[in-house]
């Protein structure tokens, strides 16, 4: 195969993709064998027919669309890699003259993003933002890991709040039991607000082995419309009450959940993380004010076939968010007496944010002449490989050209975003 440009005029890309008479006739080969077990001829078992006889029988060209299909699939996302393009919609494609033994060329047209001459990103000024790291901050995760390491024990005494007990209930409405007020060995927290409102505080101050009436009010809201706004009482038995037991704040706890050998040093070790987070924060709201500021001052057309896409990868992320609850978007519609078209139209605007944004910063990044070096791309497939537990090699195959291009495109596109970053003038409030 081999991919070479025709002609460039304005954002459509028109190029050829040749074929050789090898290549022709190897994709010939495999399009019989992948269709033979659907013709039947005479004389011969079903997928035994020869393939020129199958040729004389439904005619010469039987095969050749399937052949030419097969080559296209793999050849023009290469051919796209090789040349740089970025279509933005499905391409025409005409090809020539097929005859059997001798190449051919498919001569393709296509859409491309539209250059941008960005005008205003450099020197942008915005207000600098900071969020110091705190002792509060550091405790609070000192205490989450020392929550993490916390033991449930059991206690002889009064129940508090955030202790859990395990209790036996029976709740009834004007002296009769309702479906669903039952419950034996249930664990509860108190305080966590899992059953109906006033019902957990009431258990405050209660010991093991005690019984007692809890009676609360449903509200009005509540889900068993019967039960709505009703007095309710509860016959409550109490078991058990348990309390979490947190590990001593010493060296010793240092050394169980970390690295560490003294507890000044694990502080120190979450202070430098939580510092380094914050600074991430501020500089990503940093770069996400310039980026907005670039986007004001920056007016062009945008073609309307590139928004739609991004409105259909849009819904593509959103049905699979909901699928994830148990929904799918037919399903959705129906429970938010939704219109498909008005989800369309709700995300349209973001849609052409994107698309706008994108265009903007893969123009700075081209204005600037910046590239993806083998070295960083390899860094890039090496982290997504360890993120995905594959081999490198085995995922560069798993992605291809084309996919490969896209992450040369993304590694240029944050050396765009870092650009206006550090040329951009942060002013403290």
């Amino acid at each position: 195969m081999k991919a070479s440009f025709t002609e460039k005029d304005g954002n459509i890309a028109k190029f050829q993709i040749e074929f050789t008479a090898e290549e022709f006739e190897n994709a010939l080969i495999e399009a019989y064998k992948a269709t033979k077990d659907q013709f039947r001829i005479d004389g011969f078992r079903k997928g035994k027919a020869p393939r020129k006889l199958i040729m004389q029988r439904y005619g010469t060209g039987i095969f050749d669309e399937d052949a030419v299909d097969s080559l296209l699939q793999k050849a023009y996302p290469e051919a796209l890699a090789e040349l740089g393009i970025d279509p933005i919609d499905r391409p025409k494609l005409n090809v020539t003259e097929l005859k059997h033994g001798e190449g051919f060329t498919v001569n393709v047209e296509t859409a491309t993003p539209p250059e941008v001459e960005v005008k205003d990103y450099e020197g942008v000024k915005v207000e600098s933002v900071e969020y110091p790291v705190t002792d509060e901050d550091v405790d609070k995760q000192i205490e989450e890991a020392r929550s993490r390491n916390a033991r449930i024990i059991e206690v002889d005494r009064e129940a508090q709040d955030g202790d859990t007990v395990e209790i036996d209930y029976r709740g009834s409405v004007d002296g009769v039991e309702f479906e669903g007020g039952t419950a034996e060995g249930q664990s509860l927290e108190i305080g966590s607000g899992k059953l109906i409102p006033g019902f957990e505080e009431q258990l405050v101050g209660k010991k093991a082995g005690e019984e007692t009436t809890v009676r609360v009010t449903f509200p009005e809201d509540y889900s068993a419309e019967e039960l709505a706004g009703k007095e309710a009482e509860f016959a409550v038995k109490i078991h058990t009450v348990k309390t979490e037991e947190k590990p001593e704040l010493n060296d010793e706890f240092a050394q169980d959940v970390s690295e560490f050998d003294t507890l000044d040093e694990f502080k120190a070790d979450i202070r430098s993380k939580l510092t380094e987070q914050a600074e991430k924060r501020a500089e990503y709201e940093v770069k996400d004010a310039i980026l907005e500021q670039i986007y004001e001052a920056n007016e062009f057309d945008i073609p309307e076939v590139m928004v739609e896409d991004a409105i259909d990868a849009q819904l593509k992320e959103f049905e699979q968010g909901i699928l994830k609850q148990g929904v799918n978007l037919e399903t959705y519609f129906k429970i938010t007496k939704q219109d498909p078209s008005e989800l369309r139209d709700h995300i349209k605007e973001d849609a052409y944010k994107r698309v706008k944004m994108k265009l903007l910063i893969q123009n700075i990044a081209r204005l600037q002449g910046f590239t993806a070096s083998d070295e960083e791309l390899d860094a890039e497939i090496e982290r997504m490989a360890e993120q995905y537990g594959m081999e490198p090699e085995k995922l560069r195959e798993v992605l291809g050209d084309y996919q490969i291009s896209m992450l040369k495109e993304d590694i240029m596109n944050r050396k765009a975003v870092d650009y206006i970053y550090e040329n951009a003038i942060v002013e403290n409030e």
